[in-house]
């Protein structure tokens, strides 16, 4: 007993020495780093050359990011897009925190744009000075906030606070390992050039000249560090000179050049090591103050008539609606639906090819059933007087929310988290089973149901003759778009050849269908944040009732299953959590709770707003735009937040108001339909004139076509006048 006694003593004692190293062990790291803040995408952290500082000295700092791999990180100027990362800090009295010291970026092409920034791991240094008054005994206490975007095909941005305590001796402690990596990082920032880079004009482009740059040098690029300056996508071809190189580069859509030295850095190879040199760049005098020219921007085709689709023939508004509907299918929000259709006809591949040509006409079934239902009620809601359009489902929170529940129970019956007979997309055994014929049809109307948000080429002026027709032509249009969507689906169930290349059902058919499950939960978190914007937080957390009620009705109808009958108690609770959640759902998602809490970046859009600006000689751009609208939201993203669009806008005096129609808005759907449009988007320049007609552009938007319909909107009062 005694020998069991001594055991137990010295564990405990080993156990108490063991939690006694790890309270010691987080505080001498946290000396030289700080806690780490991570994401799936950027683990980073603040780290210090020194576990204590000296009065007098100047002390190395270091943000440290982990970027995941197929991420990056964005330089200083960030390229055709991005947002470099910034420090906010917050030290003590007469402690002073320089800039980053940013390394050579890399360019990162994202398709068609080029962007400057950073992959794997980065270090970017900072030099905290430290003030003579400091005192041995004191404390650094200092605070960092940090922001960054990192992005790969999307953008995400993230933020962390980071604290470091050091305290202040008489003579310096450093951290071997720390100070290493922070040297180490410093010693590879790019070096001063030793000579002065120019800058002058050749014709439209630019030339870059680099006396001093060696005879050796290979893969030469120049990055400047204003973000108005170069076609950042552009090639940079080297011309070899007596001394040195020039490179040849093309201006930027939006060029600007405020100052006659500018800074910049030459990056290339040197016998197979990479190199960079910080340049300070002189420029021609007659580049200073210069800016783009009209001609500099490619001209968008202006359209006929102010309607758009005011000007086509039935025929033509017929083709034009099919290949709208063709187009609908690559849209993002439109493909989830057929993923679980596609999965369909590969359960299919073996099966006669009689049940693959009815799946396939019960998918067609479906959506042009539905895209009949939801044009008549467009056009019959319409007839009544009441201001509805194209997507105008999606402008009801409690049906957003129903959609994301749908989206949901889908991915978990994807994932095998439940078998309730066939599921909703017609997925599982027995296809050709009544079940599966149901499941068919149901998911071509789903398909059509998430497509509305979307906007494909060519839909926007059909849907505009559409809405101005008779209701039977009208509906003509609209049977059109939906054999267009639906033709791709039909003619794989019509060609046994192409089923026949799918391999047999085996267990990649389970692993697809799992896979699957995650476009669907995609589909529902875009789904809950519509919400988010229509109803505010509220909408969230009834969102996420719905999803919660959702599951414990599955659990109940599961529990229930092989029984032969509904077992009441069961029956009755699923009934109650049914009602409770859709109670909660409609008083939570009120629309426009969440219109207040949305930041906005341009003023608020009425008819009467536009007059009077016109009346005061001023250009407008309207954006038409809503949160479920994935062709917008690209829009803004590629085109409308871009610093070049917004520094145009800002010089030629263009005033930007966006009318959002995330929920109904009888004034926004009127004024579609005056300019023949049932939904979204629509984008209109109004000149600075008195009631002159507005310039509709395209429905997928550029930054140089923005930039150059601003100029022809800010310019044409003055052509007219020059002509008179």
């Amino acid at each position: 007993m005694r020998e069991v006694r001594i055991g137990m003593g010295r564990a405990a004692g080993g156990i108490g020495l063991a939690l006694l190293a790890m309270m010691l062990a987080p505080a001498a790291a946290l000396a030289a780093e700080s806690a780490a803040v991570t994401s799936p995408r950027v683990s980073a952290t603040l780290l210090s050359s020194r576990d204590a500082v000296a009065p007098g000295e100047r002390v190395q700092l270091a943000l440290v990011q982990k970027i995941a791999p197929g991420w990056h990180t964005y330089w200083q100027n960030p390229g055709d897009s991005g947002e470099a990362t910034r420090i906010e800090w917050e030290l003590p009295d007469g402690y002073r925190a320089g800039p980053i010291a940013w390394p050579a970026p890399k360019a990162l092409p994202v398709e068609p744009l080029v962007n400057y920034g950073f992959e794997g791991t980065v270090l970017l240094p900072v030099e905290i000075a430290v003030p003579e008054t400091a005192k041995p005994g004191e404390r650094l206490s200092l605070k960092a906030k940090a922001t960054w975007l990192v992005c790969e095909k999307i953008c995400i941005p993230e933020e962390g606070v980071f604290a470091l305590d050091l305290p202040v001796a008489a003579q310096p402690l450093a951290d071997a390992a720390a100070e290493a990596r922070i040297s180490a990082a410093r010693a590879f920032l790019p070096q001063e050039a030793g000579f002065r880079a120019s800058l002058s004009a050749a014709g439209e482009a630019l030339t870059l000249a680099l006396p001093g740059l060696p005879a050796d040098a290979g893969k030469v690029h120049f990055f400047p560090v204003p973000d108005t300056l170069i076609d950042h996508a552009a090639p940079q071809p080297m011309t070899r000179r007596s001394e040195g190189a020039t490179l040849q580069l093309a201006r930027s859509s939006a060029f600007k050049i405020a100052d006659s030295e500018i800074a910049g850095v030459v990056t290339f190879d040197q016998n197979g090591t990479q190199r960079a040199l910080a340049l300070s760049v002189a420029v021609d005098p007659a580049l200073v103050g210069a800016s783009a020219s009209v001609s500099a921007s490619p001209a968008v085709p202006r359209l006929p008539a102010p309607i758009e689709g005011a000007d086509l023939t039935l025929w033509s508004a017929l083709a034009f609606a099919f290949l709208g509907g063709l187009i609908l299918n690559l849209m993002p929000c439109v493909l989830p639906v057929l993923f679980i259709k596609a999965l369909g006809f590969a359960q299919l591949a073996q099966a006669s090819r009689l049940e693959a040509r009815e799946q396939g006409l019960l998918f067609l079934a479906g959506v042009v059933a539905t895209f009949l239902l939801l044009a008549g009620l467009v056009i019959g809601l319409g007839a009544l007087g009441s201001s509805v359009g194209w997507g105008f489902q999606l402008q009801s929170p409690p049906l957003v929310i129903a959609l994301a529940v749908v989206m949901t129970l889908i991915g978990f019956n994807l994932l095998g988290a439940f078998e309730i007979g066939t599921s909703a997309a017609g997925i599982g055994s027995g296809l050709a089973s009544r079940g599966g014929r149901l499941g068919a049809f149901m998911t071509g109307a789903l398909a059509v149901v998430v497509a509305t948000p979307c906007t494909a080429p060519f839909m926007g002026a059909a849907i505009g003759f559409a809405v101005t027709q008779p209701p039977a032509l009208g509906l003509s249009v609209f049977a059109a778009l939906a054999l267009g969507f639906a033709t791709p689906v039909v003619a794989l169930s019509f060609s046994p050849g192409l089923l026949a290349l799918l391999p047999r059902p085996g267990r990649w058919m389970l692993v697809m269908k799992q896979a699957f499950a995650f476009p669907m939960f995609a589909t529902a978190i875009w789904l809950i944040w519509v919400a988010s914007v229509q109803a505010g937080p509220s909408g969230v957390l009834a969102a996420l009732v719905a999803v919660l009620a959702a599951g414990f009705v599955v659990w109940l109808l599961g529990i229930s299953r092989g029984t032969g009958r509904l077992r009441p108690v069961p029956t009755l609770l699923a009934v109650l959590a049914m009602l409770g959640a859709g109670w909660f759902v409609a008083q939570s998602a009120v629309p426009g709770a969440g219109n207040e809490a949305r930041a906005q970046d341009a003023q608020a859009w009425t008819p009467q707003r536009v007059a009077a600006l016109q009346a005061k000689g001023t250009p407008v751009f309207v954006n038409f735009t809503a949160a479920w609208c994935i062709t917008c939201l690209a829009n803004e993203r590629v085109a409308l937040s871009r610093q070049e669009v917004k520094d145009a806008f800002a010089k030629l005096g263009i005033v930007y108001l966006k009318a959002d129609w995330t929920n109904r808005d009888a004034m926004i759907a009127q004024a579609l339909a005056e300019h023949g449009r049932a939904g979204v988007p629509l984008y209109l320049f109004y000149p600075g004139r008195s009631a002159a007609q507005a310039e509709i552009l395209p429905q997928l938007l550029t930054p140089d076509s923005l930039i150059a319909a601003a100029e022809r909107a800010a310019g044409r009062e003055a052509k007219t006048a020059a002509f008179r």
